[in-house]
C-alpha cells in the first residue's frame, strides 16, 4: 500500500523534484543501513537525552583540557571539536594508525556523539565495532564510557580519522 502511494506521488513530480526526492530517500536508506549494520553486530543503541549535555561537557573537559578559550576560538573549536586535532593542538594518531588503534581497543559500551546533534547515544555490547563501521558517518565522536580515549571520523577526506588516548 505505501509503495503504491509513494509511486503515485513520484509519477506526478517533474524530473527536477525527483532529484530532491531521490536524495531524501537515499539519506533515509543510508541511515537505515548504518543502523541495521550496527544492530546486526549485536549492538544495542540507546539515545540519551537528559545526560547528553553533561557527557558532551565531560568530553570537552577530558579531551580538550589543555585548550583555553582563546585557542578554541582561533581554531574554530565550536564549529568542529576535531579542529583541535587538525590544527595540531592535541597529540593524536591520524589516518590508518588511528583506525588500527581504535580497532585494537577493547570495547564494551561506547558513547557516540555527532558534532551537530544535541543527543549522545550509548552503544552497548559494542565489542564487534570497528573503525570501518564509521566510514560513511560524518563528524562522529566515539569514546569509551571511562573517557580514556576518543576516535573521530570527520566529513573531510583529508582530515582524520583521529584517535586520542589519555596517557595514564
Amino acid at each position: 500500500m505505501i509503495r503504491e502511494e509513494i509511486n503515485r506521488m513520484l509519477d506526478v513530480l517533474p524530473e527536477s523534484e525527483l532529484n530532491v526526492a531521490y536524495s531524501r530517500v537515499e539519506m533515509v536508506y543510508r541511515k537505515y543501513m548504518y543502523e541495521k549494520m550496527i544492530a546486526d553486530k549485536g549492538v544495542q543503541v540507546t539515545e540519551l537525552c537528559e545526560e547528553s549535555e553533561e557527557i558532551v561537557q565531560r568530553w570537552d573537559e577530558v579531551f580538550a583540557h589543555n585548550l583555553d578559550d582563546v585557542l578554541k576560538e582561533t581554531i574554530y573549536y565550536s564549529q568542529y571539536k576535531w579542529h583541535m586535532f587538525s590544527y595540531k593542538q592535541q597529540e593524536c594518531l591520524e589516518g590508518e594508525a588511528a583506525r588500527a588503534a581504535f580497532d585494537a581497543e577493547e570495547k564494551t559500551d561506547l558513547y557516540v556523539m555527532y558534532q551537530h546533534t544535541p543527543f549522545v547515544q550509548i552503544y552497548e555490547s559494542a565489542s564487534a565495532v570497528v573503525a570501518a563501521d564509521f566510514d560513511e558517518q560524518q563528524d562522529i565522536y566515539i569514546f569509551d564510557n571511562a573517557f580514556t580515549w576518543t576516535y573521530v571520523h570527520t566529513h573531510e577526506s583529508m582530515c582524520g580519522p583521529y584517535f586520542y588516548k589519555i596517557e595514564a
